[in-house]
């Protein structure tokens, strides 16, 4: 049974180190560590290019590794640069350096989350779509529309001064379609739709 999950694991850090090792910063320091610390470190460089905005336990979770050893290894890349950290309520959450505003790093935080993600991807699809609409195809609340519609205007991301209106749509679809496969079929199904989506000037 070790062995098996070993294996998943050396598989799972292998998949996200290929595209780590070719990031800035992803080897510093690496041959001062135990055998295999650069290649984990080069694994979360990967990872979080690949779901950026991700929290410590997502990352630590998808990459089967130990609490301790996350940590160990997330230091030591913030300190060289190689990612960069976002407080997010009680989140912290990682990114890769230089890569995002302070707008899309606050969307992909709350693209993170089921319901807030499920919002903006229905209004996207449907701009003039209400609370009651949201409500019905979320299968939530409208008490939890509303809450969530709070907090994402409180961040920037949504007016709620005439209906709901999403801030800077076109940068939510384009951070949603780049990272469809960190998200859900939802995310998949706007990303085959996308085209249909953008509006083009006369």
């Amino acid at each position: 049974m070790t062995r098996g999950v070993d294996e998943e694991k050396r598989a799972t850090l292998k998949r996200f180190a290929a595209a780590g090792a070719a990031a800035p910063f992803a080897a510093l320091g690496g041959d001062s560590d135990a055998a295999g610390g650069s290649d984990t470190r080069d694994a979360i460089v990967g990872y979080v290019a690949a779901t950026p905005g991700a929290h410590f336990s997502k990352l630590r979770d998808d990459l089967q590794l130990g609490t301790g050893e996350t940590q160990h290894h997330v230091d030591r890349l913030l300190s060289e640069g190689a990612i960069v950290s976002w407080r997010d309520g009680d989140y912290r959450r990682f990114f890769p350096a230089d890569r995002f505003t302070a707008f899309e790093r606050t969307a992909l935080g709350y693209l993170r989350r089921s319901t807030p993600r499920g919002m903006v991807i229905a209004l996207l699809r449907d701009p003039d779509a209400t609370g009651a609409d949201l409500a019905e195809q979320l299968g939530v609340s409208r008490a939890t529309v509303s809450s969530h519609a709070a907090a994402l205007e409180s961040a920037g991301l949504l007016s709620r001064e005439d209906g709901y209106a999403l801030e800077e749509p076109e940068t939510l679809l384009t951070l949603l379609v780049r990272y469809a496969d960190s998200f859900d079929a939802a995310a998949d199904a706007l990303a085959a739709d996308a085209a249909d989506l953008i509006s083009h000037d006369p």
